[in-house]
């Protein structure tokens, strides 16, 4: 299978300067262009489509250069221009196209497979659209934006040198606690010197959120949002069912990790700063120097799960489609961008030589393969996907890949404690996105509450799905404030959930790869060629698995977790 190639454009200008004035024709030319038969409108819907990947891509490039340097002014005022700019002349003609599309008499004929769901999201689109909420969308977008920034600019000192906060996290896995107190202290100082700016920062983001929920007519912006992010093939109602699943079969597996912790360690009492060392009281793994060092391991890895994987790498690194290791002034995190014309991503990360760095490399490469796989799709649209499905790739290769760690720990017994930390994360993983989803659930349901209420409701909520063993009786503002290390809140509100329904997805992957790994791999690869042509419910069932949240399927889950640590420990 050949890697992603930029094709041939055929409408739209090959060298196009990007602004209103060059590409305001295009939305013109779609908007009164004559469609007589169902051929004219699927050129129709190509040359949109074409359009699309077009703006997409510049768009992209713009947020990954602010991303990897937000002190440069330059990038900032680039992106802050296409979305003050550019984005709020597009959306009234994308509303216009919609209506157009949907009322065309030709939209039946075409029988293509994915078309239905192209054209039930137009149609949940056309319903959504307000005139008067395009400023505040574009408001949004600048605000949103503003968390990284803040996030980026937050380092401590420590021995002399200055680290990132994503830096300094490597000492919380060393064998000295007296040394972990003191970086955990000092991250705590320096989150706590921002949790003012942040809360003002999120206050003002709820009420734009929930100004444009008013404008839409729905009580709440929970309600819209469910609406707006397409979640077509489950229900507010099937959330909750999916908050109490994990409280009966994921936060007792939870606490069960802690408690291996707790034994294995031999402490009377486990600290917030206990949660990363080595159970064992090993020194942290040390699989990588450099970001260079990383992309080869991880390439060698791929190409024993499947040389293809391997490949999408190679091509990202031949063509510089990745930023790796962590900087002062990067924004926090990792993400895989999608570059829709190219046809292959782009990876961001902030690499520190830490054992999850692996983890962040292998999920991103998840989602290039993804977008690899998906990229001969004939729309933009049936390559623009749910997180159900997104992040079922990516938290699959996270897995599929773990056998063959090898390529970053040749030692057996480091290769034994990696696979360990990673099955601890997953017995921990549900309970956190069980938290972040029912705390975002109250925060949108519970108009004009304040910063009070909110905290109680944080500390009420994180605790019932929390460890009991975890005691953060020392650092009572800090347990209050941890919600704020959540990116998702400030830039993707009510993107995380997915993260769990993936996540058991792609155990149900490695189980499946476990007992027939080719078949398992085709699954797989056959699941993440759909794209977006399909149900989430379809494109689950075609990875050979179940797209589930009762407590009956968590529990065979979690059980199936708890005997592979077992082989671990």
């Amino acid at each position: 299978m050949k890697i992603a190639e930029k094709p041939i454009r055929s409408f739209v200008a090959e060298k196009l300067e990007i602004n209103w004035d060059t590409i305001k024709s295009y939305f013109e030319n779609l908007l009164n262009r004559e469609i007589k038969s169902a051929e004219e409108l699927y050129q129709w819907l190509k040359d949109r489509s074409e359009l699309a990947s077009v703006l997409e891509e510049e768009f992209a490039w713009r947020y990954i250069r602010m991303n990897i340097d937000t002190t440069n002014q330059e990038y900032q005022d680039a992106f802050n221009f296409y979305i003050k700019e550019i984005n709020p002349k597009i959306a009234p003609y994308e509303d216009k196209l919609n209506r157009k599309l949907d009322s065309c008499e030709f939209k039946d004929e075409i029988k293509e497979e994915g078309i239905d769901i192209l054209l039930r999201e137009v149609r949940n689109q056309i319903e959504l659209f307000r005139e008067e909420n395009i400023p505040i969308f574009t408001e949004l977008e600048a605000e949103s934006q503003k968390f990284g920034a803040i996030s980026g600019q937050l380092s401590i000192e420590y021995k002399g040198e200055e680290y990132t906060l994503q830096q300094a996290a490597k000492f919380l896995k060393n064998t000295d606690r007296n040394e972990r107190k003191e970086v955990f202290e000092l991250i705590t100082e320096k989150r706590l010197s921002a949790k003012e700016k942040l809360d003002k920062l999120f206050n003002k983001l709820i009420a734009l959120r929930q100004q444009v929920a008013a404008n839409t007519g729905f009580d709440n912006y929970r309600d819209y949002k469910f609406k707006a992010m397409g979640r077509f093939d489950y229900s507010i109602e099937d959330c909750l069912e999916f908050h109490q699943s994990v409280k009966q079969s994921f936060v007792p597996l939870g606490n069960w990790v802690d408690e291996i912790r707790k034994e294995k360690l031999q402490l009377d009492t486990l600290k917030p700063y206990d949660t990363a060392v080595d159970i064992e009281q090993k020194e942290p793994l040390k699989p990588f120097e450099s970001g260079e060092e990383l992309l080869q391991k991880s390439i060698e890895c791929f190409q024993k799960v499947d040389p293809f994987f391997a490949d999408c790498l190679r091509e990202m690194d031949k063509r510089k489609h990745l930023d790796l290791e962590s900087k002062k002034g990067k924004a926090p995190g990792g993400f895989n961008y999608p570059l829709y014309e190219s046809g292959l991503p782009f990876i961001f990360m902030n690499a520190v030589g830490s054992f999850r760095d692996i983890t962040t490399m292998v999920h991103e490469g998840g989602h290039a393969v993804h977008s690899v796989l998906s990229n001969d799709l004939p729309l933009v649209e049936y390559k623009s996907l749910p997180s159900e499905i997104a992040e079922l790739a990516s938290m699959s290769m996270e897995l599929i890949s773990m056998d063959h760690w090898d390529a970053f720990f040749p030692n057996e017994e480091e290769l034994n404690r990696a696979k360990r930390d990673q099955l601890f994360d997953i017995a921990k993983t549900l309970s956190w996105v069980a938290t972040i989803d029912k705390y975002q659930h109250w925060i949108y349901t519970h108009k004009g509450h304040t910063n009070e209420e909110r905290t109680e409701a944080w500390l009420e909520i994180s605790r019932d799905f929390g460890s009991d063993l975890i005691d953060w009786s020392d650092y009572p503002e800090a347990e209050k404030y941890v919600w704020q290390r959540q990116l998702h809140l400030y830039e993707v509100p009510f993107y995380y959930i997915e993260y769990g329904f993936a996540q058991l997805g792609a155990v149900a992957v490695w189980r499946n790869y476990r007992d027939n790994p080719e078949k398992g791999i085709q699954q797989y690869k056959d699941a993440l060629s759909l794209g977006y042509t399909a149900t989430i419910g379809e494109v689950y069932e075609a990875a050979g698995i179940r797209f589930d949240f009762s407590a009956e399927y968590l529990n065979e889950l979690a059980s199936f977790i708890r005997s592979e640590i077992e082989k671990t420990i």
